[in-house]
């Protein structure tokens, strides 16, 4: 899953890095291997810790002896905050050089990911996993930046970012069944743990790379809490709607203050003379559907996972080794059809693929509505395999569709505003399915719901894309 920002489109004609007093001056010249080891480890640890955690949430309840809305936070933490500082951490990175951005994501997740498996208590890991997500969210422009300068020929370029994008898939791909071997075989606390070897790693890499240049960046911090503040009040709301009631007082009051927040980002955003987010972008057709599509189909991809691993354990008794393993099949053909979906847009629009993985998305959330507590595990397992497969053929085609047909010095923006978009929609999916299911006496109520959700979000966002998108392309190739 290709995560594009403004970081990624850096100037060839950078400035002379600038390397701090007291610390060895850089190599004249970076290895490419090293580079893009160091970029992969980034983005697939990165990757693995948005799906590996689903698998050990019955375990931690049981160790720390959490609610439905705890389990959620876990998940939601990471996911929250990731989202909220995606959208200026390119800028971030540019200011203080991509090399230091990536040392210190990488630090701060891999110190956030010892104190996860170190947690006492729900408090210090929920917390934990916030500073994961922030952590990320630095650390995804700053690997794509080193990336950028490091390969001058767009070609080689190009299929370095292709690796980069496919380490990503096989991380979200395996994260289920390496999250239930860990938790089986040691302790949920080793999924945490895992993080440690390979930040070590990272950063040994980072001492051989040639030290990036820093640039002149503003950093929107109003519009940048504000952001963080929507998100938070928000997620809260829809987390805590599902446990205390819609209508109480401390539901009502995030919701409110996420209005408020919202207003204040749009409106500071209007009034920058350099806005972290131009808000005309949103006039272009194109990226409307595209951040529809991309919120719809990481709600019901995360949301999935999130329902059939607590569908598995709590409800089925299966371990975490073995939920782990029920989702290969939908997970082993991810990478796959990554690559037949871009084959299918360069051919015949990306609305094509873009349509077409969302209605098979649909089907397999439809005939989830099958499934009960005595369904047979197969049932399941090959019904996740269309979810799976439609988010793999789609997922590609959204970041190009929105590249294609906006202006170039904005479509890292746009993409950053894309990824911001289906990271929301990964958390606020969580936050409203876990809701549906907290009382367990009504989880097939809660599981039937959920899918019914996705369906209608699935429907109507894929005949957005089929009508408005074909539009779009229909127009390009009658001017061409």
């Amino acid at each position: 899953m290709a995560i594009l920002t403004r970081s990624a489109r850096t100037d060839r004609t950078d400035r002379t890095p600038v390397v701090p007093a007291g610390e060895p001056s850089a190599p004249r010249r970076s290895s490419t291997t090293t580079v893009l080891a160091a970029a992969l480890l980034a983005f697939f640890v990165i990757s693995l810790d948005g799906s590996v955690v689903n698998v050990a949430l019955p375990a931690i309840s049981h160790s720390l002896r959490g609610t439905m809305a705890d389990l959620q936070w876990i998940v939601d933490g990471y996911t929250l905050m990731f989202a909220a500082f995606m959208l200026s951490a390119g800028t971030f990175s540019d200011r203080i050089g991509a090399t230091r951005a990536y040392a210190w994501g990488l630090a701060a997740f891999t110190v956030a990911s010892l104190a996860c498996g170190v947690a006492p208590n729900l408090g210090t890991l929920i917390g934990a996993r916030m500073v994961q997500g922030g952590a990320a969210a630095l650390m995804v422009p700053a690997s794509l930046a080193l990336i950028r300068q490091t390969y001058s020929d767009p070609g080689k370029r190009a299929r370095a970012i292709a690796i980069w994008t496919a380490a990503g898939s096989v991380a979200v791909a395996v994260g289920p069944v390496v999250g239930g071997m860990l938790t089986s075989g040691l302790s949920w606390r080793a999924v945490f743990y895992l993080n440690l070897p390979v930040g070590a790693l990272g950063l040994a890499l980072l001492t051989r790379i040639q030290a990036s240049p820093r640039r002149e960046a503003p950093v929107d911090l109003v519009g940048q809490l504000s952001v963080v503040a929507s998100l938070a009040g928000l997620t809260y709301a829809v987390i805590e709607g599902g446990r205390a009631g819609w209508g109480s007082p401390d539901v009502l009051g995030t919701l409110a203050l996420a209005a408020v927040a919202t207003a204040v980002f749009v409106r500071t955003q209007s009034r920058r003379e350099r806005p972290m987010v131009p808000l005309s972008i949103f006039k272009s057709r194109t990226v409307v559907v595209c951040l529809a599509a991309g919120f719809t189909i990481n709600a019901v991809f995360y949301g999935a996972i999130f329902l059939l691993g607590m569908y598995f354990q709590q409800v089925r008794g299966a371990s975490p080794v073995s939920t782990g393993a029920m989702f290969i099949p939908m997970c082993a053909l991810i990478s796959i059809v990554n690559m037949a979906g871009v084959k299918l847009a360069a051919r015949k629009g990306a609305w094509v693929p873009m349509t077409i993985g969302q209605l098979v998305m649909t089907a397999g959330s439809l005939l989830m509505l099958t499934v009960t507590s005595h369904t047979s595990y197969l049932v399941p397992v090959l019904l996740l395999v269309p979810i799976g497969l439609g988010g793999g053929l789609a997922v590609p085609s959204l970041t190009a569709a929105i590249l294609e047909n906006i202006d170039g010095e904005r479509a890292g923006t746009a993409a950053a505003v894309l990824n911001t978009f289906r990271q929301v929609g990964s958390c606020i999916a969580v936050a409203a399915f876990g809701a549906l299911i907290a009382d367990t006496s009504h989880f097939q109520q809660g599981f039937d719901t959920s899918f019914v959700i996705s369906v209608v979000m699935l429907l109507t966002t894929a005949a957005a894309t089929g009508l408005l998108l074909r539009r779009v392309t229909r127009r390009a190739g009658d001017a061409a």
